[in-house]
C-alpha cells in the first residue's frame, strides 16, 4: 500500500507541473534563463518555522513574474493552488539534522525543506539544466521531453506486444473452458499476463502525465491498447477465485498489485492468491462463466449472476435448455435464446482463433 501511496503522490505532483499549465511555462522560463531557482508549493506553520526575511509578494501568479522573481537568491513561496506568488527572496533554514543526499547546498536545502514540511519543493539547477521535485521523502527529476516521448512510445510498443499475448491467452483459455480442460496452471498463466499489461499501462500513464499535453496522442493510443482489460480481470476472477465475493476480488487485485515481477511469475503463488493454497497446479478448475456470459450483447449483471446461482459453472449453462433459461429469473423466451445463440457463437469463434 505504500509503494501505492507513493505512485498517487508522484502522479498528482506530475500533474502539477505538467506541460502546458503556466507553473510549467514558469519553469521553463527560469531553466532557460539558467539564474536557477528554489520554489516552496503551499503556506503553512511547518513552511514559517523555515522562512526568514525576504519580500511579501502576494500576487497573482504568472510564468513571466515567476521568471523575473527568480533572478534574486532566494526562494520563492507560492499558494497551495498555485494561483499566487506569496514570497519571494526568502532564505529556508531547515533543521540541519534531517538526512539529505543531495551535494549542492539548493538541493540540500530543498530536500530538507521539503521532508520538515511535506510540501512540494522544486530545484531548478543553475548549471545542470534540472529540474528536480521533492516532497517527504520522495524525490523525482524531470526529464527532457524528447528522452520521455521516446521512452513513452517504447513502451506502447511493448505493451501492443504484450496486449496480443494476453488475447491469445485468453482466447485459448475460452476455448478450454468449453471442452472444460482448464487447469489452475492456465488460470494462473493469464492473470500474469493481464497484471503485466496493466503494469505497462501504469508505466505509459506516468509518461502520458508528464508530457501534459504532449502526450494526449499517446494517451489515446494507451486507451485503444487497454480497453476492456480491466473488466476481463475482474471477470477472470469472479469465474476462479473460490471466494468470488466483490470484497475479496477488491482484495486480490491489490494483492496482485503488490507481487514483485518474480512473484507474479510464480503460478504457485497466484493460485494461493485465488484461494486454492495446497492445491497442484495441473488441477482441474471449472469456471463460473461470469467472462464469457458478459461477452454476451445487453445482458445485465443481475442476470449474469442469476444465471451462475442457478447453474454455478459454464458448462451446467451451455447445456442448459432453453427451457431451464426460461426459469432463471429475469430471463424470458427471447434473452434464453440470445443466450444460447451468443454462447454457440463465441465457442465457434474461439475454436477457429485459438493456438494448440
Amino acid at each position: 500500500m505504500k509503494e501505492q501511496r507513493e505512485l498517487e503522490v508522484m502522479h498528482q505532483l506530475l500533474q502539477l507541473v505538467a506541460p502546458g499549465t503556466a507553473f510549467r511555462d514558469g519553469l521553463e522560463n527560469v531553466l532557460r534563463a539558467k539564474t536557477g531557482a528554489l520554489l516552496v508549493v503551499g503556506y503553512s506553520p511547518e513552511v514559517m518555522e523555515v522562512v526568514d526575511g525576504g519580500f511579501s509578494i502576494n500576487c497573482d501568479f504568472s510564468p513571466n513574474y515567476l521568471y523575473e522573481l527568480a533572478k534574486m537568491d532566494g526562494a520563492i513561496i507560492l499558494s497551495e493552488d498555485l494561483k499566487r506568488i506569496l514570497y519571494a527572496n526568502t532564505q529556508l533554514i531547515p533543521n540541519s539534522s534531517i538526512a539529505s543526499s543531495e551535494t549542492g547546498i539548493r538541493h540540500r536545502t530543498a530536500e530538507r525543506v521539503a521532508k520538515q514540511t511535506g510540501k512540494l519543493v522544486v530545484s531548478i539547477s543553475q548549471r545542470r539544466n534540472v529540474i528536480t521535485l521533492y516532497q517527504g521523502n520522495l524525490r523525482y527529476a524531470l526529464k527532457d521531453m524528447g528522452v520521455i516521448l521516446t521512452k513513452a512510445n517504447q513502451a506502447i510498443q511493448t505493451l501492443e506486444k504484450y496486449k496480443a499475448v494476453l488475447n491469445q491467452a485468453f482466447t485459448n483459455l475460452s476455448a478450454a473452458e468449453f471442452e472444460e480442460l482448464v487447469t489452475l496452471q492456465e488460470v494462473a498463466h493469464v492473470i500474469h499476463r493481464v497484471e503485466m499489461v496493466v503494469r505497462i499501462k501504469m508505466e505509459i500513464k506516468r509518461y502520458v502525465t508528464e508530457l501534459g499535453t504532449e502526450g494526449r496522442l499517446i494517451g489515446m493510443q494507451m486507451d485503444e491498447l487497454v480497453g476492456g482489460v480491466e473488466e476481463d480481470a475482474w471477470f477472470l476472477l469472479k469465474d476462479y477465485a473460490k471466494d468470488n465475493s466483490d470484497d475479496r476480488i477488491r482484495e486480490i487485485r491489490i494483492a496482485l498489485k503488490k507481487l514483485s515481477n518474480d512473484e507474479l511469475m510464480d503460478p504457485p503463488h497466484l493460485i494461493r492468491l485465488l484461494g486454492f493454497a495446497g492445491t497442484s497446479a495441473d488441477d482441474a478448475v471449472s469456471p463460473r462463466g461470469y467472462r464469457l456470459l458478459h461477452k454476451i450483447p445487453r445482458l445485465p449483471i443481475v442476470v449474469m449472476h442469476n444465471l451462475v446461482e442457478r447453474f454455478h459453472h459454464l458448462p451446467h449453462i451451455v447445456m442448459a435448455t432453453y427451457e431451464e433459461l426460461d426459469e432463471v429469473d429475469g430471463i424470458g423466451e427471447v434473452r434464453a435464446r440470445a443466450i444460447k445463440e451468443g454462447l454457440k457463437r463465441i465457442q465457434d469463434q474461439m475454436f477457429i482463433d485459438r493456438q494448440i
